[in-house]
């Protein structure tokens, strides 16, 4: 197990999260990558929140992190980056 690991079970503890919530470990960090790359940094963990949000109010983990990514690459082309 490495640290991510151990902090995401000890944090699923805490919550009292059980194991269901290691199955979007992966997911999240997707997100949060792109988002990051695609967006600003300081996005990816609001988005992360608000993706959070949504599956807590019913919405299907896969489909709202789609939903995510998709505004990602229509932000990306709108809002160009100059990273120069």
């Amino acid at each position: 197990m490495n640290e991510l690991d151990e902090w995401a079970a000890t944090v699923r503890e805490a919550l009292d999260l059980g194991d269901g919530a290691e199955g979007e470990r992966k997911l999240v960090l997707d997100l949060a990558r792109d988002v990051a790359h695609g967006v600003l940094r300081p996005a990816a963990p609001l988005s992360a929140y608000l993706l959070g949000l949504a599956v807590g109010r019913g919405a299907d983990p896969q489909v709202a992190a789609a939903t995510v990514t998709d505004l990602v690459g229509r932000w990306s082309m709108a809002h160009p980056r100059d990273d120069g």
